[in-house]
């Protein structure tokens, strides 16, 4: 990841704090004017999203650190450590609207004031839609896991707006005040879902799971179109650790090639790849034909 990439994502995961707040603000302010306990309930979740933008701000920060002699590979992955805890505070959130929701099935209540309320309601809603496609998508671009999970989390946050208002719209029109407690049910039970996809692909993070496939076929690409003068690589592998990608293989050049020859095609295999994928981390391994040594990764 650049400078450049790097200010730009410790800027956004900044500013989700105090969009966080406000948002977490306009829906409070909702659940006061109708006494809602599905828009109580969305409030509650908003808390978390608080607590989570600050985790995600100090956290990218931490692994944008330059490597050093404690972590020689870099501090990439503390990313997703951040991720792996907002994955646990969505379903921390939604076991909270769960709980508020089941506690309000014996006496549901009808909304005071419900154009008022859900107004203000949408206007969060709305906001916090923007907020996170735009964390989705700089993360994405930027290979920040964080970042991406931030914005995913918030994103189950307007799943949860979304399906609260519906159940509102539904209760003031059919005069069933039970579907305000209901329908908060079953968007806890999304939630529940998009919190354990974000622990499980962190988690995969964590543990040096392989690239993309499409990003595995690039490098394969990338090294039969600059491997000439070898004679083929093979046990290829390759990792993603937060915004970096670790691309490892081993080399086989002719026994009677020099080690200037041979530096010379690494250099032009390490150029392609950094091209291909930018902020890639290559690892060459020469050895000659009569030494090949006989791995399990792939063969090119």
């Amino acid at each position: 990841m650049t400078t450049e990439s790097n200010g730009l994502v410790q800027r956004l995961a900044f500013w989700g704090i105090p969009l966080s707040i406000g948002v977490m603000g306009l829906k409070l302010v909702a659940w006061k004017v109708t006494g809602s306990i599905a828009l109580l309930s969305d409030g509650l979740e908003s808390t978390v999203n608080v607590v989570a933008a600050v985790v995600a701000f100090f956290v990218i920060r931490y692994a944008q650190k330059p490597a050093d002699s404690s972590h020689p590979y870099g501090h990439h992955k503390a990313e997703y450590f951040s991720a792996v805890l907002e994955g646990v505070l969505i379903v921390v959130a939604a076991l909270l609207i769960l709980q508020e929701a089941v506690a309000a099935l014996p006496n549901p209540k009808l909304l005071e004031a419900p154009v008022l309320g859900l107004a203000i309601n949408s206007l969060a809603a709305a906001i916090n839609g923007a907020w996170a496609l735009t964390l989705i998508r700089v993360g994405k671009r930027h290979r920040s896991p964080a970042l991406q999970a931030d914005g995913h989390h918030v994103l189950s946050d307007v799943v949860t707006s979304g399906g609260v208002l519906i159940g509102l719209v539904l209760a003031i029109v059919t005069g069933y005040a039970i579907l305000d407690p209901l329908l908060a049910i079953l968007v806890a039970l999304n939630i529940i879902f998009q919190g354990w996809k974000v622990i499980s692909h962190s988690v995969a993070g964590l543990m040096d799971q392989a690239v993309e496939p499409e990003e595995e076929e690039a490098i394969k690409q990338a090294i039969k179109e600059n491997c000439e003068g070898s004679l083929g690589v093979h046990y290829l592998r390759s990792r993603r650790a937060g915004a970096a990608t670790f691309v490892a293989f081993d080399l086989v050049v002719p026994s009677k090639m020099t080690v200037g020859e041979a530096h010379v095609i690494c250099d032009r295999l390490e150029m392609a790849l950094h091209k291909a994928l930018p902020g890639t981390r290559v690892t060459i391994h020469v050895e000659p034909e009569n030494e090949m040594a006989h791995g399990n990764g792939v063969e090119i």
